[in-house]
């Protein structure tokens, strides 16, 4: 049976985000429905079964990955990549998601270079997010921040450069001058909340700008 344009568009997200939950993709490609889960499981488990995409069985609900992504069905990946999408969902909601690339490469990290989690332009703005589960020390916290100060003068990234936004339950204790905006949420929701009490910021000589509707 070939394969539908939906099909092909589940495929493409599952390549991308590495790994999704049967809710994710109900929520992304079958919103439009009756009985959008049910939907998805149907159409999930049709292409499992031609071999078009892989499935761990070992989360509630089932997660499923592309056909080219190598992960253990147990793998303590799944929840950091899961952590990714949600921020993904999130940004949708909030509108004007121009793009967004999950783990960009720009360069190896043992030759300093950073790998964020997430890089995405949002209303006009583009950003550097960190989807921080885990708890980091300080020290460990500062010198993720300084792989960006390496990539920032590395002169890779197009100015203005990203802000860098940390997504983490723990509030990290952050010095240092840095050359780009650095800030801190529990999420992406409140982070934009936090915005909208905030005066909106005109573009600085760096070509800054947050514009908040």
């Amino acid at each position: 049976m070939s394969l539908t344009n939906r099909d092909k568009q589940i495929i493409k997200a599952l390549d991308k985000f590495r790994v999704m939950d049967r809710d994710s993709v109900s929520e992304l490609f079958f919103a439009g429905l009756k009985n959008p889960k049910y939907a998805a499981n149907n159409v999930l488990l049709r292409l499992l079964r031609d071999g078009e995409i892989q499935r761990s069985t070992a989360f509630i609900p089932y997660c499923y990955f592309g056909p080219s992504i190598q992960m253990k069905a147990q793998s303590q990946k799944i929840p950091h990549f899961l952590a990714i999408l949600n921020v993904y969902k999130e940004m949708l909601k909030l509108g004007e998601l121009e793009s967004f690339l999950v783990e960009p490469k720009y360069g190896k990290k043992k030759d300093g270079c950073c790998e964020p989690d997430i890089y995405a332009h949002f209303r006009r703005t583009p950003f550097f997010i960190e989807v921080q589960k885990t708890i980091y020390s300080v020290k460990q916290m500062q010198e993720k921040l300084d792989r960006y100060v390496l990539l920032y003068e590395s002169g890779i990234i197009d100015k203005p450069f990203p802000h860098v936004l940390i997504l983490s339950d723990q509030r990290y204790a952050i010095d240092g001058d840095y050359p780009f905006k650095v800030f801190q949420s529990e999420s992406f929701t409140e982070f934009v909340a936090s915005l909208k009490s905030a005066p909106v910021s005109k573009p600085s000589e760096r070509g800054v700008r947050i514009v908040v509707k």
